[in-house]
C-alpha cells in the first residue's frame, strides 16, 4: 500500500495574518480548504493511507480530515513537538514508513500524475526522486555582468527560468537514516547531505499544473483561479 506524507506543522508566517487564525492547508480555494483538495488528489493517484505531520494549530486540521473516511483512506497524524523542518519531521514516522513513500509540503496545488513519478522513482533504483518544474522569474531592472569592474553584458528586466521544486518528493525508507531525530532538518539540508555523500537524486520534470500558496501574491493568484481548481485538480 503506497503511503503519503503531508507536512502541515508550520506556522505560515509568510501568509500572516491569515495563518494566525486558520494554519495554512486550510486557507481555503473558493471554500474548500486546500489540505482536502489534496487528499482527494492523492486518493484519485491510488494512495490509500496518509500520515499529516502537525504541529501549530494542528488541532483544526485534525478536525477536519478526521480519520478519512470520507474520502475512502486511512488518515494517521503525528505531532512536533517543536518545529522540525520540512523533512525533520519523518523522523516521527519511521516505523510506519517502510516502503516506498510519497512526502510534500500541506500547501501546494498540482495535477502531478503520481502514478508516472512513482514509476519513475522505481525505474533509477535510487533513494529520493525530486518532482520539478520550470519557474520564470522576471528582473525589473537592468541586470549587469561585470568583467572586473567594467560591464561585459547588459540585461535590460530580463525573463530568468529556473528549475524548482515542487515541493513534492518519492523516498525510499534508507533516506530516513540520513535525518537526524529531534532538530529541525531542511530538505535543503537533506540535498546538502546527499550531494556531498554522492548520492543521487534524481528528477521527475512537471509541465502541467503547480502553484504554491505560502506566499501572499500566489495565493490571490489561487484565489483568482479558484472557480475551476478542483475540477482541473481532479480531472473532472
Amino acid at each position: 500500500m503506497l503511503k503519503a506524507v503531508i507536512q502541515a506543522g508550520g506556522q505560515g508566517t509568510r501568509l500572516r495574518p491569515y495563518t494566525m487564525i486558520l494554519p495554512k492547508p486550510l486557507m481555503p480555494l473558493g471554500g474548500v480548504p486546500v489540505i482536502e483538495v489534496m487528499l482527494k488528489w492523492l486518493r484519485r493517484n491510488g494512495t490509500e493511507q496518509a500520515y499529516i505531520t502537525t504541529g501549530y494549530l494542528g488541532h483544526l486540521i485534525k478536525a477536519l480530515c478526521g480519520d478519512g473516511s470520507q474520502w475512502n483512506m486511512n488518515i494517521d497524524y503525528s505531532i512536533e513537538p517543536e518545529p522540525l523542518g520540512t523533512v525533520g519531521a519523518l523522523t516521527l514516522l519511521k516505523q510506519q514508513l517502510t516502503e516506498t513513500f510519497y512526502v510534500m509540503n500541506g500547501d501546494l496545488l498540482t495535477d502531478l500524475d503520481l502514478h508516472a513519478f512513482r514509476d519513475f522513482h522505481r525505474q533509477h533504483g535510487g533513494m529520493l526522486s525530486v518532482a520539478t518544474t520550470l519557474k520564470t522569474v522576471k528582473v525589473d531592472l537592468g541586470v549587469l555582468e561585470l568583467s572586473g569592474d567594467t560591464v561585459s553584458a547588459f540585461s535590460e528586466k530580463p525573463v530568468l527560468e529556473y528549475t524548482v521544486s515542487m515541493g513534492v518528493y518519492c523516498m525510499e525508507p534508507d533516506v530516513l537514516e540520513l535525518i537526524p531525530s529531534g532538530i529541525p532538518y531542511g530538505f535543503d539540508d537533506l540535498m546538502h547531505q546527499m550531494l556531498d555523500k554522492n548520492l543521487p537524486v534524481h528528477v521527475y520534470k512537471h509541465n502541467g499544473l503547480w502553484m504554491d500558496i505560502g506566499r501572499p501574491e500566489d495565493f490571490q493568484k489561487a484565489q483568482e483561479s479558484c472557480e475551476n481548481y478542483e475540477q482541473r485538480m481532479l480531472g473532472v
